[in-house]
């Protein structure tokens, strides 16, 4: 199957909600790159983004993916898009959108990690004058703005306990109630909901509710990790050189086969962004109409992860492994008082500093939702209740 048949026009259209005049131009110019893509809205201004930007599907695997997404996307069903982070989550969400019969109506994307436990109520379900101090007028939530529409809920693991209770209820009863109101709003919004994380642990550790798992899982679509689907990495690169090429206005430039090689052997665990970071930097330094491998500066700290920064943690050495359980046994016998709780604030502050005082990073790098990543460093007065 030829790159130029993998996306029909229609689709790549719908995936950029641009205004119907700009829609064929760029489908057009992208259509003739070397491989069609799925792009987000003002994707020029996401430069600094940690979301993927773009998306093919050439390998076997994402043409899998592509083929069950046409499958399920018409339909009502809530769906659970599950990837580690830069693999494409929300351009997956805006395609399943703009295939179904929600297509020309709103599609609304909500990081559930970007707001405190206060604020995520009133920011999902909205709010009524005087319903908290600085409420000075009635607010309409997420929810009602992608009232007959999509509602994207990234990041869903970092949803609080509390949140997620009033979710399952929204989700069963399809009203919302907003904060500080009696009354009950009622809504028709397709859910889509995405994590980073294995949301079955998240559910046996007790930070995620059974039910709302199952409401929400109706459909889940996992996204492969991009060295798991290597037959998108040069299409996708070649994307990228064309993109930064033009911003740069640089003439046309290829790729040696020496770092095309590089490229497709390298494990990217920063996925998506991490290779469209790869080839901006290389285009930079670039002094020939070929990149060639010395320009690819790809970070020293991949190589120590073969397995990525993915879902699922590589298992510790032996040694690593006989040093941890040694420091146990001696913690056990100093019969130290609350002396789970001792091991786990530890172990919660170590990666924090260890992930330079990044909530996000740390979160990722325990497997745990950044709620829980702050409120056992409340607990343990690594930072303050309100931060």
């Amino acid at each position: 199957m030829g790159t130029q048949a993998i996306l029909s026009n229609a689709e790549l259209l719908l995936m950029n909600h641009s205004p119907p005049h700009a829609w064929l131009e760029e489908a057009q110019a992208e259509a003739s790159g070397p491989a069609s893509v799925l792009t987000l809205p003002n994707r020029r201004s996401l430069t600094t983004s940690i979301r993927a930007r773009a998306q093919v599907f050439v390998d076997p695997r994402s043409l899998a993916l592509l083929e069950r997404i046409r499958m399920v996307a018409p339909s009502d069903a809530n769906v659970l898009i599950a990837g580690e982070t830069g693999t494409g989550k929300e351009l997956i969400a805006r395609h399943v959108h703009a295939l179904s019969r929600r297509a020309d109506a709103p599609f609304v994307a909500v990081n559930c990690g970007a707001f405190s436990e206060t604020l995520v109520e009133s920011e999902l379900f909205g709010h009524e004058k005087g319903a908290f101090t600085g409420a000075f007028c009635a607010k309409p939530g997420w929810f009602e703005a992608a009232n007959g529409g999509t509602l994207f809920l990234d990041e869903i693991g970092d949803l609080p306990l509390s949140m997620q209770v009033k979710l399952l209820r929204v989700l069963q009863e399809r009203e919302v109630v907003r904060l500080g109101a009696r009354k009950s709003i009622p809504i028709d919004v397709r859910v889509v909901a995405a994590t980073n994380v294995h949301l079955q642990d998240a559910v046996a550790a007790g930070h995620f509710r059974e039910d709302l798992f199952y409401r929400l899982n109706v459909v889940q679509l996992a996204i492969p990790a991009l060295r798991e689907r290597p037959g998108d990495i040069l299409p996708l690169a070649r994307y990228f050189i064309e993109d930064y090429r033009g911003r740069l206005g640089y003439g046309s430039h290829g790729i040696d086969p020496r770092a095309e090689h590089r490229l497709q052997t390298h494990s990217w665990p920063g996925n998506i962004r991490e290779l469209e970071n790869v080839i901006h930097q290389a285009l930079l330094v670039s002094r020939q109409d070929m990149l060639q491998e010395g320009d690819l500066q790809i970070a020293s700290f991949s190589a120590l992860c073969p397995g990525g920064a993915g879902m699922a943690a590589p298992s510790a050495s032996p040694v690593t492994q006989q040093t941890l359980e040694s420091a146990l046994r001696d913690l056990f016998n100093e019969a130290h008082e609350n002396l789970f709780e001792h091991i786990e604030d530890t172990v919660i502050r170590v990666a924090f500093e260890f992930s330079h005082r990044n909530q996000i990073q740390a979160a990722r790098l325990l497997g745990i939702s950044r709620n829980v990543l702050r409120a056992r460093l409340i607990r343990a007065r690594e930072i303050a209740a309100l931060k």
